[in-house]
């Protein structure tokens, strides 16, 4: 019985799997189908009341509503607008005026900058953006995608203002700053790599390391250490942007005052079309990601004289009609969401948009991203139907039979599933994270460790994902060449899974994390 009710429990997600691997199916699409699986297994199978079935899709589907789409729909927003404004062009420029080395451009554009807009924005930005800037400096489309997507591995778990963290301690009741530096503390050695990397991608083998690893290291170490600070001290939603606005800054002071030699090969021409810069509009253009930084900083945990009154303005209710239902807690003011629409629409200000301008974007940035929201949605309404009716304990429960004590050596890999199936930290942790949770606790493991490794893994996947990989070839012109982006970064995604395995299981046994 047991592995039936396994091999059942796993139809959603083999479903999902096929559905968007093989049939190549919107994501809207196969969720909704795999909504329509799991409610009726729910039903006919597992034995769930209707009503119980109906208000566990319902809280799934309020939990996605409030925080998580409001956070995408407010940094996508914010972005949007910074293309209508024509703001991005003065920060193309400004990020393309340091140095005429392609290697050292690349690290500021896909390392840094990227680190920053996934930090912000998520979902595809980090990915897309920088791309986009690196091919029209000259670089190789190929290769701009696959150095972006290797890079863009490690910040998952934070992107997005921390969503897909959030989320993770939102559906498991698990403390987020222990999650958020277990994250930090076992992706560390992954997100060293990632820039080294990255390097050797766009400068097409080791040759390009050739006088550039004091350069490597600077950016790396400038990150690292202020992602994993504000990880432990802050939360979730300030470590990626953190960590690039200091490893930006470092890397645009070293490639000023100690410049790579650079071989002819990897030298840029400068453009002659980009825009004159001034002080006053380059302040202009960073604007609302400056008023974001300034407005999550001054929001979080570190200044409890303003966190605690805005956090008191709140609503808490419970929707699961059956028994131990959770408690969801809407906060209205201060959640990342509302915070960043703020910025935004006093960015746009100060950028010259009128009120009427903001709010065309703003409607066409929720008219387009109308499959997200019903995608989001439906994983959490999937996620919450298969928690309350007991579908996830049994698939932990055979995991465990199987696995044991060394369930952790296959736990990133659980999350790299996700992140391939679904291309969003934050759907993988939905789907996945309560099961990690529930796994850990049967084999006596540190459910924080595990749901970290979720996290971790899914970043993983989102390298191979086929909708990361469209949408990068959609930003730089070459749709149709997907499979040649997949070819050269599927070995990528292989060697950070197993290495990700490794680190969960071994890091505890040295006593560091778990």
């Amino acid at each position: 019985m047991n592995a039936l009710n396994f091999i059942l429990a796993l139809l959603p997600i083999l479903w999902l799997i096929l559905a968007m691997s093989i049939l190549k199916m919107p994501g809207y699409r196969a969720c909704l189908i795999a909504l329509v699986i799991t409610a009726a297994l729910a039903l006919f199978y597992w034995h769930q009341v209707p009503l119980n079935t109906a208000t566990a899709a319902l809280e799934g589907v309020l939990n996605a509503l409030w925080p998580i789409i409001i956070v995408i729909i407010a940094a996508l927003f914010t972005y949007n607008l910074t293309l209508k404004t024509g703001a991005m062009e003065t920060i193309k420029a400004m990020l393309g005026s340091v140095s005429t080395d392609k290697r050292v451009l690349m690290l500021i554009i896909a390392w840094g900058f990227g680190n920053f807009m996934e930090g912000m924005a998520g979902f595809g930005t980090a990915v897309a953006i920088p791309a986009g800037i690196l091919v029209g400096l000259g670089f190789d489309p190929i290769l701009s995608i696959v150095s972006c997507l290797v890079i863009n591995s490690t910040p998952t778990a934070f992107g997005s203002v921390g969503v897909p963290a959030t989320t993770m301690a939102n559906i498991t009741g698990l403390n987020i700053l222990q999650i958020c530096s277990s994250t930090a503390i076992m992706q560390m050695l992954l997100t060293f790599a990632a820039p080294f990397l990255g390097v050797i991608i766009i400068g097409k083998g080791t040759k390009a390391l050739k006088g550039m690893i004091p350069f490597i290291l600077i950016a790396a170490i400038s990150f690292i250490i202020p992602q994993f600070i504000a990880a432990s001290f802050i939360g979730s939603e300030l470590p990626n942007i953190i960590g690039s606005i200091i490893s930006m800054a470092a890397m645009i002071a070293a490639a000023k005052l100690l410049p790579p030699k650079t071989p002819p090969e990897f030298v840029v021409e400068k453009s002659a079309d980009a825009p004159k810069l001034t002080v006053g509009g380059s302040v202009r253009a960073w604007s609302p990601f400056i008023l974001i930084f300034i407005f999550l900083l001054f929001s979080s945990p570190l200044f409890p004289f303003i966190n605690a009154p805005l956090s008191s303005i709140k609503t808490s209710a419970s929707f699961y009609a059956g028994e131990n239902p959770a408690t969801l807690t809407f906060y209205w003011i201060n959640t990342p969401g509302v915070l960043i629409l703020l910025a935004g629409f006093i960015g746009g200000l100060i950028q010259g948009a009128s009120f009427g301008t903001m709010f065309g974007v703003l409607g066409k940035t929720i008219k387009t991203n109308v499959k997200t929201i019903v995608t989001i949605c439906s994983v959490l309404a999937v996620a919450k139907i298969m928690g309350y009716s007991g579908m996830t304990s049994d698939i932990a429960t055979v995991l465990v039979a199987v696995t044991g004590s060394m369930f952790p050596l296959i736990s990133p890999v659980i999350g790299v599933i996700g992140g391939f199936v679904t291309g969003s930290g934050t759907s993988t942790t939905v789907l996945f994270g309560s099961l990690q949770v529930q796994t850990a606790e049967a084999i006596g493991s540190n459910p924080v460790w595990l749901a970290a490794a979720n996290l971790v893994g899914a970043g993983i996947g989102k390298m191979v994902c086929p909708q990361s990989i469209a949408i990068g070839t959609a930003a730089v012109g070459i749709s149709g060449s997907e499979s040649k982006v997949l070819s050269k970064v599927a070995i990528f995604c292989l060697i950070f899974a197993v290495l990700a395995g490794i680190f969960c299981f071994t890091l505890p046994l040295l006593g560091i994390g778990g």
